[in-house]
C-alpha cells in the first residue's frame, strides 16, 4: 500500500499549516513537526515539505545509529516513521529493537503491533499506522 515511510508519514500525520495539539497533548505542525513548535504558529506548505525531509532524515540516522543489523530499505523506511512518530528513545527502549539487533526480523515486526497508544489510550490511526510500517518492514 505505502511505497516509504515518508509516504506513511504523509498519509497518517497529514499537513496543517497552524500549530495543533496532537493526540499525546504536543504542539505540532506541518506533517507532525514538533520542534520548537507552540500554538498559535503557522507555516507555509513548502516549510512544511522541508521539515518533513529534515524530521525523516534524523529519523533516519537515528535509526541507522541504534540498529546494529543490515536493514533492507522498507525496513529502514518503516522502522523511520515509527521514529518520527514516537522518538528515537523509544525505539532504544523497545522490545522491537532488542528482537531485531538479535536478527530476529519476524519477532521484531510484530512488536510495531505493540505501539498503538498515545496518552494511555488506544488510537485506530496508531493501529492502522503501525499495521502499515509492519507491512512495509515485511516486504
Amino acid at each position: 500500500m505505502f511505497n516509504s515511510g515518508i509516504d506513511i508519514v504523509k498519509h497518517f500525520e497529514g499537513c496543517k499549516l497552524k500549530a495543533y495539539l496532537c493526540p499525546a497533548g504536543i504542539p505540532t505542525i506541518g506533517y507532525g513537526h514538533t520542534h520548537n513548535v507552540k500554538l498559535g504558529d503557522t507555516c507555509t506548505q513548502q516549510q512544511a515539505d522541508e521539515w518533513l525531509e529534515d524530521d525523516f532524515f534524523h529519523a533516519t540516522s537515528d535509526v541507522k545509529a541504534v540498529v546494529k543489523v543490515p536493514l533492507t530499505d522498507n525496513q529502514l523506511d518503516a522502522l523511520a516513521s515509527f521514529v518520527f512518530n514516537l522518538g528515537v528513545r523509544k525505539l532504544i527502549q523497545s522490545t522491537l529493537l532488542k528482537k531485531l539487533n538479535a536478527e530476529d526480523y519476524t519477532s521484531a515486526a510484530n512488536e510495531f503491533d505493540k505501539w498503538v497508544f498515545a496518552a494511555g489510550k488506544k488510537l485506530n490511526g496508531l493501529i492502522a499506522r503501525r499495521a502499515a510500517e509492519k507491512e512495509l518492514f515485511l516486504s
